[in-house]
């Protein structure tokens, strides 16, 4: 069995159920600008950066301006994170496992800096992470495989001995991207199957020894 240095636990729809909210949020904004947000936007709503969505509403509204939407954006979204944001089924139990068996753990998110800050300061406060890193703490953010990469190189690790923990497509894909395993676990966004991402329904199913799986299934060992 592969040897688990670090897990990488992304944030939105993965540990807390927030992707619904920021569903809500660009909604709202999108409403604002003219647009009907419908199920054709969500592949540049789910998992994206802040400036990627805005950028998209501008477009498919015709009009507006990035910056402003990104703003706005985040406002809202932080507003709403700030009211509460549940943590995920399994989560809690899965975190508590792997602190108890000393594998560290860190969490890299695509949301800015105030919003995970929120979130490790509300919902996740008892969770101790090695470190978080948001979409403002490297050049680029998912889907490139910047954050991860730069989660492992803080750990002192090789991307191919951490294990990313995702849900969504653009999450999955800039894990893989860096070298890391993958453990997906889908919430709004269905994702890409491939041979090196292992797949859960909930994270009431993961345990220490399923991440394990996920290392050899990334790296060419049986996953199973």
């Amino acid at each position: 069995m592969s040897e688990l240095g670090a897990v990488l636990f992304d944030m939105d729809g993965t540990l807390v159920d927030t992707e619904v909210l920021w569903w809500r949020t660009t909604e709202e904004v999108a409403d604002g600008l003219g647009h009907a947000l419908t199920d054709a936007d969500a592949p540049e709503v789910v998992g994206r950066a802040v400036e990627d969505t805005a950028a998209h509403l501008v477009r498919a509204a015709g009009g507006g301006d990035a910056a402003t939407v990104a703003a706005e954006l985040t406002e809202n979204f932080f507003r709403k994170v700030e009211a509460g944001a549940p943590m995920r089924p399994g989560a809690m139990g899965l975190l508590t496992e792997l602190a108890a068996q000393g594998v560290p753990f860190a969490l890299v998110s695509a949301s800015p800096r105030v919003v995970v800050d929120s979130v490790v300061g509300g919902s996740l406060a008892r969770v101790p992470f090695a470190f978080t890193l948001s979409a403002d703490d490297t050049p680029r953010t998912k889907p490139h495989p910047d954050p991860y990469r730069a989660a492992a190189e803080r750990l002192g690790l090789a991307p191919r001995e951490c294990v990313a923990v995702e849900d969504s497509p653009d999450g999955a894909a800039s894990a893989e991207a860096a070298g890391c395993g993958v453990l997906v676990v889908p919430s709004l966004l269905p994702v890409p199957p491939s041979p090196r991402r292992v797949f859960a329904r909930s994270l009431e199913e993961a345990d220490a020894e399923l991440l394990r799986r996920c290392l050899a299934a990334a790296h060419g060992g049986p996953s199973a």
